[in-house]
């Protein structure tokens, strides 16, 4: 017999609950007139919201910045490493005569290719984040071990080396420009 008086009262009190909202909107009284905006308090809204997004677009920026920089100066280093060890070990293999130097050179100038893309892809990813300055010391990284690549392909046992030299010292010099470039750690 519970049951019954339970749904009982929840339906007393549910009719309790409209009985009174109906009350309560009956009493309300409309609001003549139409509306307007004060133009001061519009203009001065507009001037905020504006230096709002400014400000946001501007954090924003500057988190790419930072975000591309971290990302292209810390691969950098072992990224690169690995065409200079690669080349370093050509060049031993090419002043000792060595049996393996012709899988040397290969290895070497891959790895330089590796490189240069690595680097080319880490720019183009920071899609104009990175500081033109720096973005331009990546990129004639990328043109020197290309180069250096493309020289130590062309080695023999009997080739002149002079072009290999040149090569040599401007990827040294623009790795050590983009490492000079980039934030310490």
């Amino acid at each position: 017999m519970r049951v019954p008086h339970a749904r009982r009262l929840g339906l007393i009190c549910a009719s309790v609950a409209v009985i009174a909202g109906s009350v309560i909107a009956g009493c309300a009284q409309q609001v003549t007139g139409n509306p307007t905006t004060d133009p001061a308090e519009v203009a001065a809204y507009k001037t905020e919201a504006a230096a709002s997004s400014s400000a946001a677009a501007s954090s924003r920026a500057a988190a790419a910045r930072t975000k591309a920089i971290e990302d292209n100066c810390g691969q950098f280093p072992t990224t690169t490493g690995a065409g200079v060890t690669a080349y370093n070990d050509f060049v031993k293999a090419h002043d000792e005569n060595a049996p393996d130097y012709a899988a040397k050179r290969e290895a070497a100038a891959v790895a330089l290719d590796t490189a240069a893309t690595a680097v080319e892809a880490g720019v183009a990813a920071a899609a104009g984040a990175l500081p033109t300055e720096l973005a331009d010391k990546f990129t004639a990284y990328v043109v020197a071990a290309r180069e250096l690549s493309a020289e130590t392909r062309k080695m023999t046992y009997s080739s002149a080396v002079g072009g290999l030299n040149d090569a040599s010292r401007k990827i040294n010099q623009a790795r050590t420009e983009v490492q000079q470039a980039c934030p310490r750690r």
